[in-house]
């Protein structure tokens, strides 16, 4: 049995990167022959110390994970740059090394993608059976998850009321996705993008990425799980797959470990800004929780749709979505039309005193200088030749090897 936590007591983050060749950056599925390389034998997860590893759905990206909760973020970013250094050193012979951003920029997803073939595969193969995983929206896409518990329905309720307010602001924040297949695709976060339709056959699985309005264990069982239960059935027919996995939406309640997860943060380029944008989006979660900018009612009133429209326009515009519906923007204390960039500035200012300084720079460096989408836009300007995409992606990857912030 699971050890149930109080409200932010623990964290738990987990950073997923894609493996590619170091001269041409082309994806290369070779995560076994990492995880081999470091264990001596393959296995699908690997304990270093404090942080973990693991293979994903596709063969070319590597999970690195807390291992088990964490008490705080602090200093999570140097352990985070440390496995990654490591993992360059040993993909070093391979010609490979760790490339990141939320998605590839010139990958093939019909021609490049390779499904891991080892354990639990069979999941996998079902997943590809069903959705065709060879895609954009499954097999080029890196997130931050965040995951955060709660102790019972009481804590759930504020817990999940908080974080469906926030997800409509989280592109904002994090997008990263500007490119695919060597083309500025008019989406800051493309990653996103697909998301919200890579599982269309079954669409009771990732609803309307805002979760419904659920705030009990029971409630969500039925407006949630059993319907995606139902919906899988004629394909599971070997009955393998979990209702947890299954739930795809932005953010997903793990009643099996008492925690929800947030799946709507776009991988940055270095561990130094995901942890600064964890550090910014909890501290902000714990405002609302604690009813710091407003009382619970009025946050659980919200309904999916009303969200949804607010998030979709900032996966398009990111930091520059304007926002005019002034009863969300009222939810944050702002009184009037804003872009997302001035409400989170208006957040981080109110939370800034509960952020470790540590992150100071690397939040501020988003909220003025825009999102990594904005960065990489900016340094690309009018010429996406793969020449140039190579090269800023190249400086990608050395912000990654050197834990450093992108900025051209």
């Amino acid at each position: 049995m699971n050890k149930k936590y109080h409200l932010f007591d623990v964290y738990g983050i987990e950073l997923e990167y894609m493996l590619v060749n170091q001269s041409d950056l082309k994806i290369v599925p070779i995560v076994d022959a990492l995880l081999t390389k470091k264990q001596g034998k393959l296995t699908s997860d690997i304990s270093n110390g404090k942080i973990a590893w693991s293979n994903e759905l596709v063969a070319h990206v590597v999970e690195l994970k807390t291992n088990g909760p964490t008490k705080s973020l602090n200093g999570l970013s140097e352990l985070f740059h440390k496995n990654i250094t490591e993992i360059n050193a040993l993909l070093k012979p391979f010609q490979a090394e760790l490339l990141p951003s939320a998605a590839h920029p010139f990958m093939n997803p019909a021609t490049d993608t390779q499904l891991w073939k080892h354990s639990y595969s069979e999941v996998y193969e079902l997943y590809n059976r069903i959705f065709n995983c060879k895609n954009h929206g499954w097999s080029n896409v890196q997130s931050v998850h965040i995951n955060l518990p709660f102790f019972d329905d009481k804590e759930f309720e504020k817990l999940h009321a908080a974080i469906r307010i926030i997800l409509p602001l989280i592109p904002g924040l994090s997008a990263s996705s500007p490119i695919l297949e060597g083309k500025k695709t008019g989406f800051k976060d493309t990653r996103l993008e697909y998301y919200k339709t890579n599982q269309k056959e079954i669409p009771e699985m990732t609803g309307l990425v805002i979760p419904e309005r659920v705030f009990t264990k029971l409630d969500y069982y039925a407006t949630i799980f059993e319907p995606i239960k139902k919906a899988i059935k004629p394909y599971d027919t070997h009955h393998i797959l979990d209702h947890h996995f299954l739930n795809s939406r932005g953010a997903i309640a793990r009643f099996d470990r008492n925690a929800i997860e947030i799946r709507l943060v776009d991988i940055q380029e270095c561990p130094k800004a995901d942890l600064a944008i964890c550090a910014l989006i909890i501290e902000t979660l714990k405002l609302l929780v604690n009813k710091k900018l407003s009382p619970l009612a009025a946050q659980k009133r919200w309904i999916k749709e009303d969200l949804f429209a607010i998030l979709n326009d900032a996966i398009k515009h990111g930091e520059t979505a304007v926002i005019e519906n002034l009863d969300y923007l009222n939810v944050f204390d702002i009184e009037d039309a804003t872009t997302i960039q001035n409400v989170w500035k208006h957040l981080y200012a109110l939370a800034k005193p509960n952020i470790n300084k540590a992150h100071y720079n690397a939040i501020e460096t988003i909220l003025n200088e825009g999102t990594l989408a904005t960065r990489i836009e900016k340094a690309l300007g009018n010429d996406i030749s793969e020449t140039n995409i190579l090269s800023v992606y190249k400086s990608l990857a050395n912000c990654l090897e050197h834990n450093t912030l992108f900025l051209k």
